[in-house]
C-alpha cells in the first residue's frame, strides 16, 4: 500500500474512534494534528529499502524520513490526536508504535487510560506495554541472599559492603541494629514477593524504598548473567522484556529511549514509529544522558575490584589478569595527583563558600568550571594516565565476564556460584566505566569552531570525606541528538503544548538537532480555549528591582501576601528559589497558615490530595512550589483559580553547561541572553502559565510579579509566547 491509502486509512480510524466516545465532540486542531500525525508516519520509509538499496542511477538510496514536530496547545487533545493514527499505521504496516514521555504521570495516564479506552474502541485489536529502565526491578539473586544474611564465605559470595552503594568506611560506621533492620526489610521484601503479594517492580510496592535501600536489590546490566542465571526463569525483569516483545504498543520515557539507542530492549527506530510526547523535555535529558562525572578522592573501590578480579580471573584462567594490578595501582596514583593538582590549580575557588547559602545551612558543593573546555596543562597528564589505565583495567574485566558465561554455559550446574562471581565484578564495574568515559571527555579537543565540551571541578564535604569530583558534559544537545537519535530514526512525531519560543519553533528546533533537516514539517495547533475571556494576566510591577534579590523579595512577598487574602478556593504559588519560598513562609500571618501547602512537606501525591479535599469542602487551599510543580500539575477548575508566579523563571546563572555555552557564543560575536537564555525562559514560562486554564468551563487569574514583563524588550518578547489572556497591569 503506498502512503495516502495508509494516511486515509489511519485518519478514518481516528475519525470512527471520536464518533464512538460518547459525549465527544470534534476538535478542529485535534483533527489537524491527526491529519500531520498520518501524513509523518505515512511518508516515512520503515525498514530495509525494497528497491535493494540503489536509485535509478545506481547511487545508494537514502530511506525516506519524515519528522513533524507539532505544538498543540492545551485542551487539544494531543494523546488521542497522535495514538490513533500511530497505532492504525502500525497495525496496517507490520510495524510498532514507540511512545516516549518525561513524566511518569503522563506515562501513567497512557498505560491506565488512554490506551485502554483506545483497545475498547478501536475495530483492530493491539497490545501495550510499559517499558522501565532495569533498574526498577528486583534482582531475585540479589534478594535471596540478602534475605537470607549470607556470610559471604566463599567463592561465590558477595561481600557485605559489595552490595551497598556507599564506601567500606561508612559501612564500618553503620550500626548493628541499622544492619539488622535492613536484613530485616530484605526478608520481608522476599516473602511478599514469594507469597505473590509483590511483582518485582519498584513501583508496585506499597511504600517506595530509599534509593540507598534499593540499589543493593536492582536489577543491573552489569551484574546480570542474562539467560545463564540460575532464576533466569523467574525473573521479573526479562518477564516484562517478553511482554515488550509482543506488543505493538510500547510506552517508555526519553531516558530509557536514549541509553537503549542500539540495545535492543526496545523497538528499533529505523523500523518503528517513534512518537516523543513532552518533546520540549528531550534536550536536557540529552544533555544529563551523555555527561560523565568521577569521584578523585574515594578510590578503596579500585582496590577491592583489581583484588577481586584477580581472584575470579584466576579461577576461570584469564591471562589477562596479570596486568590488573599494575593498572589498578596506576589508575589510583593518577586520581590522585589529579585531585591534588585540581585543588593547586582551583582551591581558592573551591574553598570558597558557596554563593547564597545561609548560615546553617547544608553545605553545598563548590565548583570551577574550565574556561573555554581546555584543560590546564597540568591536569592533562595525570587523566591521560587515567584513561590509558582504566581503559586497560576495563579490557581484563571484559576477558573475565566473557570467560565466566562460557564457563556458565558448560557448567550449567554451577550457574549460581558463576553467577555470584559475575556479579562481585558488576557491580563495581559501571564506576570504572564512568570514570573511563570522564577521562576521555576531559581530555577531549573540540576542533577549530566547534563547541567544546563543559568541563568543571566541585569540593563537597560528604560526612568526614571531603569529595573532589570531575564534570565534564556535551554543550548543545541538538548535536548529541542529531548523531544518536536523529540518524537512526525514520519516522518520528514530537509533540507538546510548549514548543514555539516567543512565537516561533527556531529555538526547539536547534535545541533537539532538528534546524535544516528537510524532513522535518512543523505545525502549531492553538488552544480551543478563549483566553482572553477565561483568564486574566495581572502584571504587577514593583519599586525594588528583580535583581535586587533582598529588597524585590521582601516587596514581592508583601504584595502576594496581599493577594492571597483574596484567595477563596485553589490556588498555586510558583517560587523560583527555596529561598524565596522560605521567606515567603516565614511571612505568611498565622490565620493564612492552615491553608497553605508548601512542597516538600508532605510527598506529592499527599499534598494534592489534601489540596483537592480542601477545595471540594469549599476551603482555600494554596500550594506553593517550584519547578517540578509548574508543569505536568492539572488543577482544573476551582483546583487553580489562581495562579502566581514569583518572578521569572530564569534559569539559574551559574549552571557550568549554560556558562559554557554562553562562553562559546560569546567568542562567536552572539548574544547568549537573547539566543539562549531568552528563549528558554518562555518555554518554562509557558509551561507555568499553563496551569490556569485547563478545561474549557475554567476561569482564572494569573498574577506575575516581576515587572521585568512588562517593562522590557524581551519581556514583549515572553509575553508573545505566552496565551493570549487579558492583560491588566498594576503599577508599584
Amino acid at each position: 500500500m503506498s502512503a495516502q491509502p495508509w494516511a486515509d486509512q489511519a485518519l478514518q480510524s481516528f475519525e470512527a474512534v471520536v464518533q464512538s466516545t460518547a459525549g465527544f465532540r470534534v476538535r478542529e486542531g485535534q483533527r489537524r494534528m491527526a491529519e500531520q500525525v498520518a501524513h509523518t508516519f505515512a511518508h516515512a520509509q520503515l525498514g530495509k529499502l525494497d528497491d535493494g538499496g540503489s536509485d535509478e542511477d545506481g547511487a545508494d538510496a537514502q530511506p525516506r524520513r519524515a519528522i513533524a514536530v507539532v505544538q498543540a496547545g492545551t485542551g487539544v487533545g494531543k494523546s488521542l490526536a497522535y495514538s490513533v493514527p500511530a497505532i492504525a499505521m502500525a497495525l496496517a504496516r507490520g510495524t510498532r508504535v514507540l511512545i516516549s514521555t518525561a513524566t511518569v504521570a503522563l506515562q501513567e495516564q497512557l498505560v491506565h487510560k488512554d490506551l485502554p479506552a483506545l483497545a475498547a474502541r478501536m475495530d483492530q485489536p493491539f497490545a501495550f506495554a510499559l517499558a522501565k529502565g532495569r533498574g526498577r526491578y528486583v534482582c531475585k539473586l540479589k534478594l535471596e541472599r540478602l534475605a537470607g544474611g549470607a556470610a559471604g564465605t566463599g567463592d561465590g559470595d558477595l561481600p557485605d559492603d559489595d552490595l551497598f552503594p556507599e564506601e567500606a568506611a561508612q559501612h564500618r560506621q553503620r550500626p548493628q541494629h541499622d544492619s539488622e533492620a535492613r536484613m530485616q526489610y530484605y526478608a520481608s521484601m522476599a516473602d511478599t514477593l514469594a507469597a505473590g503479594d509483590w511483582d518485582g517492580d519498584r513501583d508496585t510496592l506499597d511504600t517506595p524504598p530509599e534509593p540507598e535501600a534499593w540499589s543493593p536489590v536492582a536489577a543491573e546490566a552489569s551484574s546480570c548473567t542474562g539467560k545463564h542465571c540460575p532464576l533466569f526463569g523467574q525473573c521479573t525483569y526479562y518477564d516484562r522484556r517478553k511482554q515488550l516483545v509482543a506488543a505493538q504498543v510500547i510506552v517508555a520515557n526519553h531516558d530509557l529511549l536514549l541509553s537503549s539507542i542500539g540495545a535492543r530492549l526496545l523497538p528499533e527506530l529505523d523500523n518503528c514509529l517513534l512518537v516523543i510526547d513532552e518533546a520540549h523535555h528531550l534536550p536536557a535529558t540529552a544533555l544529563q544522558q551523555f555527561a560523565c562525572e568521577a569521584d578523585l578522592s574515594r578510590l578503596t573501590w579500585i582496590d577491592k575490584l583489581a583484588s577481586r578480579a584477580l581472584r575470579i580471573g584466576q579461577l576461570v584462567e584469564v591471562e589477562e589478569i596479570a596486568d590488573i594490578p599494575n593498572h589498578a595501582a596506576r589508575l589510583r596514583a593518577a586520581l590522585q595527583d589529579a585531585a591534588r593538582l585540581v585543588m593547586d590549580v582551583y582551591g581558592e575557588q573551591l574553598r570558597a563558600p558557596a554563593p547564597g547559602r545561609r548560615q546553617f545551612a547544608p553545605a553545598m558543593p563548590t565548583r570551577a568550571r574550565v574556561p573555554g573546555g581546555q584543560l590546564p596543562d597540568a591536569l592533562v597528564e595525570p587523566f591521560s594516565q587515567a584513561a590509558h589505565h582504566a581503559g586497560g583495567f576495563l579490557e581484563a574485566l571484559r576477558a573475565i565476564a566473557k570467560a565466566l558465561r562460557s564457563e556458565m554455559r558448560d557448567k550449567p550446574d554451577e550457574a549460581r556460584r558463576l553467577s555470584q562471581l559475575y556479579a562481585q565484578i558488576g557491580v563495581l564495574a559501571p564506576r570504572l566505566e564512568g570514570l573511563h568515559a570522564a577521562a576521555q571527555l576531559l581530555l577531549q579537543d573540540a576542533p577549530e569552531g566547534a563547541v567544546p565540551a563543559a568541563k568543571w571541578f566541585t569540593l563537597e564535604v560528604d560526612g568526614d570525606f571531603i569529595v573532589v569530583r570531575a564534570h565534564a558534559s556535551p554543550v548543545l544537545p541538538g548535536n548529541t541528538l542529531r548523531n544518536h537519535l536523529w540518524s537512526a530514526v525514520r519516522g518520528a512525531v514530537l509533540t507538546s503544548a510548549t514548543l514555539t519560543s516567543c512565537g516561533q519553533f527556531d529555538f526547539f528546533l536547534r535545541e533537539s538537532g532538528l534546524f535544516g533537516d528537510e524532513a522535518v514539517t512543523t505545525l502549531a495547533v492553538p488552544s480551543p480555549f478563549d483566553y482572553a475571556s477565561q483568564g486574566t494576566l495581572v502584571a504587577t510591577e514593583t519599586r525594588a528591582e528583580p535583581r535586587d534579590a533582598q529588597a524585590f523579595t521582601a516587596e514581592m512577598v508583601d504584595a502576594l501576601l496581599s493577594d492571597l487574602a483574596l484567595v477563596e478556593a485553589g490556588a498555586l504559588v510558583l517560587f523560583t528559589s527555596r529561598e524565596q519560598m522560605r521567606q515567603a513562609v516565614d511571612m505568611l500571618p498565622t490565620a493564612m497558615r492552615a491553608a497553605v501547602l508548601v512542597q516538600g512537606t508532605l510527598p506529592r501525591p499527599q499534598l494534592l490530595a489534601r489540596h483537592r479535599e480542601r477545595v471540594a469542602d469549599g476551603l482555600p487551599s494554596i500550594v506553593f512550589g517550584m519547578q517540578s510543580f509548574g508543569e505536568g500539575l492539572d488543577l482544573p477548575g476551582r483546583l487553580c483559580e489562581s495562579l502566581f508566579i514569583t518572578k521569572l523563571p530564569f534559569a539559574p546563572p551559574d549552571d557550568p553547561v549554560d556558562e559554557a555555552r554562553a562562553e562559546w557564543l560569546r567568542g562567536a560575536g552572539r548574544d547568549p541572553f537573547s539566543e539562549l537564555v531568552v528563549p528558554a525562559t518562555a518555554i518554562r514560562l509557558a509551561q507555568w502559565v499553563g496551569r490556569a486554564i485547563r478545561t474549557e468551563e475554567d476561569r482564572a487569574h494569573v498574577y506575575c510579579y516581576d515587572k521585568r514583563l512588562v517593562r522590557t524588550g524581551y519581556g514583549q518578547r515572553l509575553l508573545a509566547g505566552l496565551p493570549p489572556f487579558t492583560l491588566q497591569r498594576r503599577a508599584a
